[in-house]
């Protein structure tokens, strides 16, 4: 460290902050550092480094058990971003429960064998936040707390407008009756990506009456058959998983997906490309909320009095041939 000192002509304290805590230096100082460290091929010793400042470097993040009937590749893009973007070690653990996370929360704190936690799968009344809150501990959270109790900071995608982008897109192709298929309420994302769909129907003047139906993932198909009966000629689901469903429900009446009605999903998830027809979906920008969590989190454990940070990222739309055909429909009233 000193070497890489005299290099770049500052202080040992300025390197530690260009290893630590770059937000603290002048864009040109940083450089200057980086480039002695680059040119010496200096690499700080981590161990020694941990337990001089008592610490691990190591995020915790719970994965939790996969669930029948549900897709985790979102979660997993987002820990294979995190990954890449921590510049920490990541401890990842299997929990079933957040009760059961909780506790391997308590047991990893007092081993000191993490810094901080991420968070992900965030819902209503969220006991991991209050907890984490309570005991100090630095967290970060993909997802919002969805509750009053706004605890701890976070990044999370806007998926009302990711719906919106998908609803608008189907609107400028002709179609006016546009059928959401959801999940039940109560979920914080499900409910959010629900409000896109009604507030662009509505601002378009378009029905949303009998057009919205909901259903746990074994029941999905039943309820793309209800708004199919009920004439829509487009579908948009919250899911990727459910827009599979809303493909079987068109092929149980003979029709095609993109040919007879347009389907769209959310998460554009690795199997939309390889579906007949491929799949038009919402992309998460995963990379960019890893990155924005890491950020976070090295700030809150620099200085754990920062006020919360709070982030919503924009979704983009990969448009593919399922959100054919061009529709010509007369707009309907409400």
């Amino acid at each position: 460290m000193a070497d890489v000192a005299r290099l770049a002509e500052v202080g040992k304290q300025t390197v530690s902050n260009a290893l630590n805590n770059p937000e603290l230096l002048r864009p040109e100082t940083l450089a200057r550092v980086n480039a002695a460290i680059k040119e010496l091929g200096y690499r700080p010793h981590t161990a020694a480094r941990s337990l001089r400042r008592r610490e691990s470097r190591t995020l915790g993040y719970a994965l939790e058990r996969s669930v029948a009937g549900r897709s985790n590749a979102v979660y997993d893009r987002f820990l294979h971003a995190l990954a890449a973007a921590a510049g920490y070690r990541l401890m990842v653990f299997s929990v079933g429960s957040r009760e059961e996370e909780i506790e391997r929360y308590d047991e990893l704190l007092r081993e000191r064998a993490v810094d901080a936690f991420v968070l992900d799968r965030t819902s209503e009344d969220d006991p991991r936040h209050r907890w984490l809150h309570d005991r100090s501990v630095p967290f970060v959270a993909f997802g919002r707390s969805w509750s009053g109790d706004d605890f701890g900071d976070w990044v999370d995608v806007d998926g009302a407008v990711g719906i919106e982008v998908a609803t608008e897109h189907l609107i400028s192709a002709g179609h006016r009756r546009i059928g959401l298929l959801g999940w039940p309420a109560g979920s914080g994302t499900g409910d959010d990506r629900t409000t896109g769909w009604r507030r662009t129907m509505e601002r378009h003047g378009l029905p949303v009456r009998g057009l919205h139906e909901t259903a746990l993932p074994e029941a999905a198909r039943q309820a793309a058959d209800t708004l199919l009966s009920r004439d829509v000629t487009a579908i948009v689901a919250v899911s990727d998983a459910l827009a599979l469903s809303a493909y079987d429900a068109l092929r149980d009446r003979g029709l095609r997906p993109g040919a007879d009605v347009a389907v769209t999903g959310f998460d554009n998830s690795p199997f939309t490309e390889l579906l007949d027809p491929a799949l038009t979906s919402v992309e998460q920008p995963l990379e960019q909320v890893a990155e924005e969590c890491v950020r976070m989190l090295r700030a809150r454990i620099a200085d754990p009095l920062l006020p919360y940070e709070h982030r919503l990222l924009p979704p983009g739309l990969v448009v593919r041939a399922s959100s054919g055909p061009t529709a010509v429909d007369a707009p309907a009233s409400t």
